[in-house]
């Protein structure tokens, strides 16, 4: 069940049932229905890291959609106490890395993985580095960046300069799943097969929306909206 909420007034702008059982493949879509109804030329989304995938954040820019969202923790060498990406600097005129002992790791080569170009980065000063048992198990320590990985670097900036965005995000999209989930009762979705499923989302929604109206301008003048 994928939702965009708006952060005024907590309706319910778009809604969409997926048999897909990931977020990571639904952030451009859902982002470009909710601009598409608000009719708007540019569209904020704040989402959580479910929503993290490189070809969709992407997409979002292109359909001038700005996305703010923190990037999934992963397991690998942080876990095991050693550097992590995070601790390695791009230096944009250079296009080089600098690694936490100061050395530049220079541009290798580029390779394709699942449609996206990486370029490659390392140095051969790893071998008599101090660092190195905190760095990397084998011979060199070597950095991956996407193509387009100054529009990731983008998303985490937003998210450093306004840090109380996911705390907005959570009041705003978990009270009407929490709402929701509470009309629905303990089983939930009483239909079978996706489109009779959709339906019923949808008149969910509906009424979601409608009480959200009526709390906001009181029953008479939406009444008299309704009737205009």
């Amino acid at each position: 069940m994928q939702v965009a909420v708006d952060t005024q007034h907590h309706l319910i702008v778009t809604h969409e049932v997926t048999t897909t059982g990931s977020d990571r493949s639904r952030l451009a879509n859902i982002a470009s229905q909710a601009k598409d109804v608000l009719g708007a030329d540019h569209l904020d989304v704040v989402a959580d890291r479910g929503y993290f995938n490189s070809p969709e954040i992407l997409a979002c820019l292109q359909a001038d959609i700005t996305v703010t969202m923190p990037k999934p923790m992963t397991l690998g060498a942080k876990s095991d106490g050693r550097f992590g990406k995070q601790d390695f600097v791009y230096l944009p005129t250079e296009d080089v890395y600098r690694c936490p002992a100061g050395e530049r790791l220079t541009y290798r080569y580029t390779n394709e993985e699942d449609g996206k170009a990486l370029r490659r980065y390392w140095t051969t000063a790893c071998s008599c580095c101090p660092l190195k048992a905190r760095c990397t198990t084998g011979s060199e320590r070597r950095i991956t960046r996407w193509e387009h990985e100054h529009v990731l670097e983008a998303v985490q900036q937003r998210l450093d300069e306004n840090p109380q965005a996911m705390r907005v995000r959570r009041e705003t999209v978990e009270h009407p799943f929490g709402t929701l989930k509470m009309r629905m009762g303990a089983t939930h979705f009483l239909m079978k097969t996706l489109p009779r499923v959709a339906t019923e989302m949808a008149l969910h929604v509906l009424a979601y929306n409608l009480t959200r109206v009526m709390n906001i301008l009181g029953i008479q003048p939406l009444m008299a909206a309704m009737r205009a």
